[in-house]
């Protein structure tokens, strides 16, 4: 059973973010040499955050997106959000 896991993290926010926040994960059983796709779907709640007066909002800025086995395994691209 292997796991793929999904991260994001906005460069610059009003408030203080993690440096990886987990969005996802799916579990997969593969066979030894076995490949797959998986997708994720990325919506505008799994890039909200609180604001400083507890709404939900989306900033506009530059996320990383990381994909991989554990978050010390990630591959990453960048997503620009603009207003």
């Amino acid at each position: 059973m292997k796991v793929a896991q999904l991260y994001i993290h906005q460069h610059i926010g009003l408030v203080t973010q993690p440096v990886m926040a987990l969005r996802g994960f799916q579990r997969v059983s593969l066979k030894p040499g076995e490949k797959t796709t998986v997708e994720f779907k990325l919506t505008p709640e799994d890039l909200a955050i609180y604001d400083e007066n507890m709404h939900r909002v989306v900033q506009p800025g530059v996320f990383d997106i990381m994909v991989g086995p554990s978050s010390a395994q990630t591959q990453a691209v960048e997503l620009e959000v603009v207003p």
